[in-house]
């Protein structure tokens, strides 16, 4: 009952910061269900400027809950530069038997140039790395960078934290990286320079509220004529106004994407409209698992259209 009336008492507090943010724009709508019990799902829609969001509050507290990373395919060459394939977020969620899934790191595509569209060449299959330090289930996999990364550190428990790191604690279980840390002890530290922090680019983000009881993941829609992206400051904001006192930007862009299993049909669906039009084949995800779920074979709404 306590933990129950803690996250009630936290989803309440996120309903009056939400508001919040939908009174500085001209129009802002709401979507809110709740499709597993500790899973609280938001999509927001503001008109001015015309953007989407979409957000999945997490109650760490709830013991149904298990937080993983998870690298899309098996290393192709070993020893050897590449560490996995790329896959699109609902093929590993399904084998991964995830509830919740949202892309990850940035990553390196073998002979493989950044393009939009039918034009990009991140597609399932190619030979990838990723660009820090990632762990599933304690198991160091994709090594650090010379310099740090900002990372989200999973310990026993669901204890979560965002730090940079070269090398991974030797307590983490799950670690996964990106770019920037945008939040810090509830301010916003975002970088104001720069074309990829002034670029209002789609974005995928992780950020922890409540004294760390509550994980917030979101992704942000954009590149297209109906919906922008989001700055990094502005999305700073927004992690704060989602009640985040630390939080971290993710690979963004086309590889932006969340999914979340229909609790009554069991299948993955995309709840966000990726820039590419389809999904973009990714190195590595941040999932949710629910004990109990239930779930299928098959996925729909895997590549959704607009």
């Amino acid at each position: 009952m306590i933990r129950n009336m803690q996250f009630i008492r936290g989803k309440l507090f996120l309903m009056l910061l939400v508001g919040l943010l939908g009174a500085t724009s001209a129009r802002a709508e709401t979507i809110e269900k709740r499709p597993y019990p500790a899973i609280v799902y938001q999509q927001i829609e503001q008109s001015n400027p015309p953007r989407k969001i979409f957000v999945a509050n997490i109650d760490l507290t709830n013991p149904d809950v298990q937080i993983r990373v998870s690298r899309a395919g098996k290393d192709p060459d070993g020893d050897g530069e590449w560490e996995t394939t790329l896959q699109p977020p609902t093929k590993i969620a399904k084998r991964e038997n995830f509830e919740v899934v949202i892309n990850g790191d940035f990553f390196g595509a073998k002979n493989t140039k950044d393009a939009e569209g039918k034009k990009s060449g991140y597609v399932e299959g190619v030979w990838a790395k990723v660009l820090g330090p990632d762990v599933t289930d304690g198991e160091l996999w994709g090594p650090a960078t010379k310099d740090t990364r900002p990372s989200l550190i999973v310990r026993e428990g669901n204890k979560v934290s965002i730090e940079p790191l070269k090398d991974p604690p030797k307590d983490a279980l799950q670690v996964i990286a990106g770019s920037d840390i945008i939040v810090r002890n509830g301010e916003n530290v975002a970088k104001k320079k720069g074309d990829f922090a002034t670029t209002q680019h789609p974005r995928t983000a992780v950020g922890i509220a409540d004294d760390g009881k509550r994980l917030v993941m979101v992704v942000v829609d954009g590149r297209r004529k109906d919906r922008v992206g989001m700055q990094l400051t502005e999305l700073a904001d927004l992690m704060k106004s989602l009640g985040c006192k630390e939080a971290m930007n993710l690979d963004g862009g086309g590889s932006s994407e969340m999914a979340i299993r229909n609790p009554e049909t069991g299948q993955l669906e995309v709840k966000n409209s990726p820039s590419d039009h389809r999904e973009r084949a990714v190195a590595s995800v941040l999932g949710i698992s629910i004990k109990g779920a239930k779930r299928v074979g098959s996925e729909v709404n895997a590549s959704k259209k607009d």
